[in-house]
């Protein structure tokens, strides 16, 4: 796997980090000015669990990765961010970087993310592709999001990815992770969803059932072109377990919906 380069970027007085593959154009200076991918971590990660699916994306076009303000030991913000204000993080951040055209692909809570930089800036967003969607509607209060996570990573899980996302919370740290777990519950997904005008891709494992079956086809239904995938036999964070399946279907997506668009 090629190397992640870096760079901190500050916006709205926030501070984040973008990554891109060792040997791929620097955010905004694609001579082509192909439209990117932008992969989004969830709470308490990093781009850690996204780096197998960022590989494979960048090996055919521009990708790059987010650690979001307040984890992956970039500087914690001074007060609680909502949701949408990560999303202007994000959609700013892009912006100042030089990147106007992309493909916005979500995990967990950072399906809302995505969500939001979406509607923030909807002039750029060609696709929206949310992986693990939640707060899955059987899973409304902590308790039962927090025993869907558990017995996800136990039961589902390898322990490649538990390493790497236990870390992350090490390095998030409970504060921080605290402070934001009351946004991610609240936070309207399926209401905002429908707000989206650009063609989305909802992506599940299958055997994941912190975004169950259910709740994915609602998602996908709540706009004019949804569609739902599910790759076989993973729980989930599929990006990590099944990375080449996952690129497959975000490119597959993402050729069909560009031809009809």
């Amino acid at each position: 796997m090629s190397a992640l380069l870096s760079a901190d970027v500050e916006v709205r007085g926030l501070t984040g980090r973008i990554l891109w593959t060792e040997g791929s154009p620097e955010p905004g200076t694609d001579p082509d000015d192909q439209p990117a991918y932008i992969l989004i971590h969830g709470i308490g990660v990093s781009h850690r669990y996204l780096a197998r699916l960022h590989a494979i994306l960048a090996a055919a076009a521009p990708t790059y990765s987010f650690d979001l303000p307040g984890f992956a030991g970039t500087p914690r913000p001074g007060s609680q961010l909502q949701v949408e204000d990560y999303g202007a993080f994000i959609a700013e951040a892009l912006a100042s970087r030089g990147v106007h055209s992309y493909v916005l692909v979500g995990h967990s809570m950072g399906v809302q993310f995505a969500i939001e930089a979406a509607l923030h800036r909807p002039e750029c967003v060609r696709q929206l592709v949310l992986m693990g969607p939640v707060v899955d509607s059987r899973h409304k209060n902590v308790m039962r999001q927090s025993i869907a996570l558990t017995l996800d990573g136990i039961l589902r899980e390898s322990p490649s990815s538990n390493w790497i996302v236990i870390g992350d919370y090490f390095r998030c740290g409970p504060r921080w992770y605290v402070t934001e777990l009351p946004m991610m519950m609240k936070y309207p997904t399926l209401d905002r969803l429908s707000r989206i005008a650009v063609p989305v891709l909802v992506l599940r494992g299958s055997r994941d059932q912190v975004a169950g079956p259910d709740w994915s086809l609602r998602l996908s239904r709540a706009v004019a072109q949804g569609r739902l995938v599910e790759i076989p036999g993973v729980g989930h964070v599929a990006q990590h377990m099944r990375p080449k399946a996952v690129a497959d279907a975000i490119r597959s997506f993402v050729n069909a919906t560009t031809r009809h668009r």
